[in-house]
């Protein structure tokens, strides 16, 4: 299967690359620059991308890997400081820019002939964010582009497809960005552009059905979600009723959605057991307030479960995991070890404390492929298009401590705002919707009583994979008719808010 490898050095922008790659159905791969000590060039490798960094090239210890056996071997395109460390590795001089030039701008030449800026245009804007300037290009390095502050904005290295660029081509504020790309990876790299959500499909089959033994039971813990679903529907075309799959209502889950949901599962035609274990998790949640303290518990107690569920399966030899490609770049940043802002929701412990062998047939892909891949599986639209829902459930959606009252006020405030946003049309337009139950109680009247209850805060994003997300503009009129509903309808709650903080700062869940 033919690939691009991209060398990350640290960008915020590294992930953008992947997925505009991505999206012209090549794959591509990201790995942290020290990678490319270990990279052997194979004819399955069309071409490598090194990524901008935070780092200056001039910095002692910079990022400078040896990449003499990459240049002149294989196309490759150096973005930022990928293009810096191309010029200073070369010979070139790499400055402090005089004017530093973050955002807009707009190439004032560029080399039409170059295949690298065909059917790009004169005037055409880009997005710069950088310190330093390449003040001086090695020989036979050619501009073949400037803006009015930065003369090389672009160059080539003459007789090699080695390019380097000053700005990023994959943000949209480029808005060219795509056609270079487009250049770079089909005209240059020669890509066939192949890698579709039906390729995937067969070929991730393939390599189940190659991994698996014939006799080996693999078990999922299934959630509702679209990665674990699609996970299973993909194990169950490569084994059929080996997969054995294990669902567990914490008692945290949406209104009526364990029935729901194991039914779609069982029209789906897969083996999966349900289990109500909410008395389980609510006592291990007594009396406790903070939020990583009720994630903890939370997951102690589901594998607790869902260990106890697997040991009745024979035969199983492995753990599949809805695991996508964001968490494993993540879990090998050129930076290291992130910092913990919260515990993953995910059956981590498991595979030790059960000697299985992980499976993990989405890590390659990002969320909107996923829903790709479920749309070729014909996986039912009420999960494929269903909001991303964290693990530990409406836990971190209850602000305090955890009671079963609790729960089922936010259970019926959270359907109310959930099933008026499918009436309305607006289900499909947000990310990621849901109430919060603050730990807060407000003073209120109805009819001639004088109320002292608690107030839910409603919460709708729009975003393309939950990395960023900005709060969503519903109308007004929707959102007084959620209020007055939830309201009259939910006795217990008699004040109804609206979170307008997008990501970053905040996150999208509260906890």
């Amino acid at each position: 299967m033919e690939r691009l490898i991209i060398l990350d050095f640290g960008s915020q922008y590294t992930q953008l690359i992947a997925r505009r790659i991505r999206e012209l159905h090549v794959f591509c791969e990201i790995h942290p620059y020290t990678y490319a000590s270990k990279l052997v060039l194979s004819d399955d490798i069309r071409g490598v991308i090194l990524s901008g960094s935070p780092c200056s090239v001039r910095d002692a210890d910079a990022p400078n890997p040896d990449l003499s056996h990459l240049v002149g071997q294989v196309p490759v395109l150096g973005v930022c400081y990928g293009a810096q460390l191309l010029a200073q590795q070369g010979g070139g001089e790499v400055l402090p820019a005089t004017i530093r030039e973050y955002g807009r701008a707009r190439l004032s030449s560029l080399n039409a002939a170059s295949a690298l800026l065909f059917e790009m245009h004169l005037d055409s804007q880009v997005w710069m964010s950088h310190g330093d300037t390449i003040q001086r290009l090695p020989a036979g390095y050619d501009i073949i582009a400037s803006t009015p502050e930065v003369a090389v904005a672009a160059f080539k290295i003459e007789g090699q497809d080695t390019y380097g660029i000053q700005f990023h081509p994959e943000v949209t504020h480029s808005t060219e960005g795509k056609q270079l790309l487009h250049n770079f990876v089909v005209n240059i790299c020669h890509c066939a552009q192949s890698w579709t959500p039906d390729h995937f499909v067969d070929s991730a089959v393939a390599a189940l059905q190659a991994t698996i033994g014939p006799d080996d039971q693999v078990i999922l813990g299934l959630s509702g979600g679209v990665d674990s679903s699609v996970a299973a529907l993909l194990l169950h075309r490569a084994i059929g009723p080996r997969l054995h799959g294990i669902f567990v209502d914490n008692g945290l889950l949406r209104q009526d959605e364990f029935a729901t949901v194991l039914k779609a599962y069982e029209g789906l035609g897969l083996n999966v057991t349900g289990v109500n274990a909410a008395p389980e998790f609510y006592a291990a949640l007594a009396g406790i307030s903070d939020p990583e303290g009720k994630r903890k518990a939370i997951g102690r107690t589901f594998i607790e479960v869902f260990d106890r569920e697997a040991q009745k399966v024979q035969g199983a030899r492995w753990l599949a995991q809805g695991t996508i490609y964001p968490d494993v770049i993540e879990s090998v940043s050129v930076h290291g070890s992130s910092v913990t802002i919260k515990s993953h929701h995910n059956v981590g412990g498991l595979p030790e404390k059960m000697n299985l062998k992980i499976v993990e047939p989405l890590r390659m892909l990002f969320k909107d492929e996923v829903r790709e891949v479920g749309a070729a599986l014909e996986l039912p639209a009420e999960i494929l298009n269903r909001h991303p829902f964290p693990g530990p459930g409406l836990g971190i959606r209850i602000l305090g401590d955890i009671t079963p009252e609790k729960v089922d006020l936010l259970l019926r405030a959270d359907g109310v705002f959930i099933s008026l946003l499918k009436q309305h049309g607006l289900y499909e337009h947000v990310w990621q919707a849901g109430a919060m139950l603050l730990p807060v109680q407000s003073v209120g009247v109805m009819g001639d009583e004088r109320t002292y209850e608690r107030v839910v805060a409603l919460r709708a994003v729009t975003s393309v994979d939950g990395m960023t997300a900005d709060w969503a503009h519903l109308p007004y009129d929707f959102l007084a008719e959620v209020s007055n509903k939830i309201i009259n309808q939910v006795r217990g709650i008699n004040r109804v808010v609206y979170d307008i903080s997008s990501k970053p700062p905040a996150t999208i869940e509260w906890e």
